[in-house]
């Protein structure tokens, strides 16, 4: 056996997770379609709906400890998204851990932060993403106690910073609106967010694929900071030098949005793990990258 395996390696947290483990040993990554050019990284392509496929690659790869965190991340609340986060979420996960009990390697999944937990009360899932994360979760905890796969789960918060394509998300719609001159369209800015820096949750897969005292443990990732979306609006607001005030309430709330804040001390005292990046640093550091990436930067008055 060999290595890490990184499943949606070419996304947004497995990009940083691959370049992370990278450094100190074999890493090889797996995705559907694209297949960036990383130094140190072996990469497969696999679609991991497919059983026999996912068989395939374990089979190529052998790894010895497997991140998983591709998945179908799309947290609508509409019907059409059930059945893609279905499959695209707890029947992969399966494949995986079908995969991983056959080769006995350790697996480290990417569970959601609206699952059912303590940080939230065990509020019930509010979307069809976070009720197939909760049921992945469940089926982890069936393969530990069944066939004795070590399995750990991360949970990470509100995850933000570079290289995050999805710029419907907020961080990245808000400054790029701002960079490019628009006023972003935004909610009444009440929900309370716990943001992490996308670097610090990379290393926190990391802590826990590399830690015997994770197996069938659940993780937070976040901060266990409490800041609303219109406090983070108003921040980038700030970074990026905007000459006007942000307009809260052109669109609805969504609803069901649970207050999510992160247990930290789980991830501390078993993983050492703490997060390294403030809000304000890391949106700076996230503000730049976009600006670089969309040959924006003299809109921002601070590069």
């Amino acid at each position: 056996m060999s290595g890490s395996l990184v499943t949606g390696a070419a996304g947004f947290i497995g990009s940083h997770l691959v370049r992370l483990l990278s450094r100190s040993g074999e890493v090889h990554g797996v995705s559907r379609s694209a297949q960036p050019s990383m130094a140190g990284v072996l990469w497969h392509r696999a679609d991991l709906r497919d059983e026999r496929a996912t068989r395939g690659l374990f089979a190529d790869v052998r790894p010895e400890v497997v991140y998983h965190l591709a998945g179908e991340v799309d947290g609508a609340r509409e019907i059409g998204v059930v059945g893609p986060t279905l499959e695209g979420n707890l029947a992969v996960t399966v494949n995986v851990l079908a995969a991983a009990a056959r080769w006995g390697c350790r697996v480290v999944l990417a569970g959601s932060s609206e699952e059912p937990r303590p940080g939230n009360g065990h509020a019930p899932p509010p979307s069809p993403y976070a009720m197939a994360k909760a049921a992945a979760t469940g089926y982890a905890g069936l393969f530990h106690r069944l066939w004795d796969l070590s399995c750990a789960i991360v949970r990470p918060t509100m995850v933000y910073g570079p290289g995050q394509r999805d710029t419907a998300k907020l961080v990245p719609y808000v400054a790029l609106s701002l960079l490019r001159g628009e006023e972003p369209r935004l909610t009444s800015g009440s929900k309370v967010v716990d943001w992490v820096y996308v670097e610090d949750v990379a290393a926190a897969f990391a802590a826990a694929g590399g830690s015997e005292r994770a197996v069938g443990q659940a993780f937070d990732v976040g901060t266990g900071t409490k800041v609303t979306v219109r406090e983070t609006v108003e921040l980038l607001y700030r970074i990026v030098g905007a000459g006007t005030a942000p307009r809260f309430g052109t669109v609805p709330d969504r609803p069901l949005d649970v207050p999510q804040t992160a247990d930290v001390g789980p991830a501390l005292e078993l993983l050492g793990w703490r997060p390294a990046v403030e809000l304000e640093e890391g949106l700076r550091r996230t503000v730049a990258w976009y600006a670089r990436a969309g040959r924006l930067a003299q809109v921002w008055r601070g590069l």
